[in-house]
């Protein structure tokens, strides 16, 4: 996984080390109860609500310099607004492998630096 260096000394830049924690530490709770509730959105056939859902990771993960997440979550909406089921089924679980890789290695830079 590749961070976005620039983006998160963006944050530390307008929020100071405290404050950029904070954020980051709230964005990565978030990026994961939302890849949790897309993926729940999906084994339940709810398209829409897994589109709102993706989106929102998209937004999150650019937040904080995550930006090959946010490019598959943008894959995951394309798919669904083209009603194609194949592939969203692979981008969905791909993106899933992408998350859980991503927040594992943020948290652990988070551990280092507390």
């Amino acid at each position: 996984m590749r961070l976005d260096a620039t983006r998160l000394e963006t944050l530390v830049a307008q929020l100071g080390a405290t404050g950029a924690e904070d954020v980051i530490c709230r964005a990565l709770e978030e990026l994961a109860a939302r890849l949790s509730h897309t993926e729940r959105c999906y084994r339940e056939a709810r398209s829409d609500d897994m589109r709102r859902s993706a989106r929102s990771l998209i937004a999150i993960s650019d937040q904080i310099g995550m930006q090959k997440l946010a490019q598959v979550a943008g894959d995951v909406t394309d798919c669904v607004d083209r009603g194609d089921r194949i592939a969203l089924a692979a981008t969905l679980a791909r993106l899933l492998r992408i998350g859980e890789r991503s927040l594992g290695e943020m948290w652990d830079i988070q551990d280092l630096r507390i």
